[in-house]
């Protein structure tokens, strides 16, 4: 005789079926062909302001790239484009072993250096300034007066710069003042970089600050209100708030400016130097210019441009790399 439990099922009822867990549906795949069609038909407007940028670009930064094929290649005035001989790397080798070209080179360096060392800190400390500045009337004095260089041709700011320095310019009539000597700033070899860095910190120090004062328009109050509250004086604030928020536009700019190192401002040299300054203020850009355009070594200059600008290359994309590791910041 068996027994039931208040556990065993009735009699004449079945097990119900094991559930089996919902399939999910299945995903559709992609059709990125599809998105980019609609995406254009639907924002053609926007796309097309993309259209100018582009073709500028192309006409005037990739299609000369084709001219460095010169650079292996003896290029005569007149003859095809490309050269009329194949010569491989005896323009290289040329440059390599050319004494003045390393003289050239190191004088970029040390430009290159000067610049960035000085030219690069300089907006950042007045932006830091004028975000101190409670006076809106003077603020916008110091701002105006610090941006107008900027709109300034570099011809004339090379002319201002000479007729400041010249002999009887009033630098000198101030050091006759207090019984010095005129000094020949221009002629002078020695006084050509700080000559050099003075008027580009000049010319370009009130521009560099437009973008860090953005930049700092974008920090929250509320952390300067929190640093207030912990204690935190002036400083304690610029250095653990304001640099911190400004951060990604510093390293931006740095890697910006690390990749045009090589290439020092060719404008302002060439207005400002002369034979006498060439030991310290002849550098690559206007060496390539003497040697191409003037001696109509063509080839011979595009072999050291195309050296210039993979130097340029190895910078700007070690710089980025570095940042990334770093800071976290980084432009690709």
């Amino acid at each position: 005789m068996s027994t039931s439990t208040a556990l065993d099922p009735p009699p004449g009822t079945q097990d119900p079926p094991a559930a089996h867990p919902p399939v999910p549906p299945r995903r559709s795949r992609p059709t990125g062909r599809r998105s980019w069609r609609q995406a254009l038909r639907r924002d053609w407007q926007l796309y097309s302001l993309a259209v100018l940028p582009l073709l500028f670009f192309l006409v005037f930064r990739y299609l000369p790239m084709i001219g460095n094929v010169i650079a292996f290649r003896r290029f005569q005035p007149g003859g095809s484009i490309l050269g009329e001989k194949w010569v491989g790397l005896r323009y290289v080798r040329m440059f390599l072993t050319d004494p003045t070209f390393w003289q050239v080179f190191r004088n970029t360096l040390w430009m290159g250096t000067l610049t960035l060392v000085f030219c690069f800190p300089i907006p950042i400390l007045l932006a830091l300034l004028l975000n101190e500045v409670r006076r809106r009337a003077l603020k916008r004095f110091v701002q105006s007066v610090s941006y107008l260089p900027h709109f300034l041709s570099i011809v004339i700011v090379a002319g201002i710069t000479m007729q400041i320095l010249a002999t009887d310019g009033p630098v000198n009539h101030l050091l006759q003042t207090f019984g010095h000597e005129p000094i020949r700033f221009i002629q002078e070899p020695g006084w050509f970089r700080t000559i050099y860095i003075g008027s580009e910190i000049w010319q370009t120090a009130g521009w560099g600050t437009i973008l860090y004062l953005a930049a700092l328009t974008t920090i929250d109050d509320d952390l300067y209100e929190a640093a207030r509250i912990d204690g935190a004086n002036r400083w304690k604030q610029i250095w653990h708030v304001t640099l911190p928020g400004i951060r990604p536009t510093m390293v931006t700019l740095l890697i910006l400016n690390i990749g045009t190192f090589m290439a020092v401002g060719f404008e302002k040299i060439f207005l400002l130097y002369n034979p006498l300054t060439y030991p310290t203020a002849d550098v690559v850009s206007t060496y390539l210019y003497r040697t191409g355009v003037e001696s109509n070594s063509f080839s011979y200059a595009a072999a050291i441009g195309l050296f210039e600008a993979l130097i340029g290359l190895v910078l700007i994309t070690s710089a980025n790399q570095l940042s990334r590791r770093t800071v976290g910041t980084s432009l690709w």
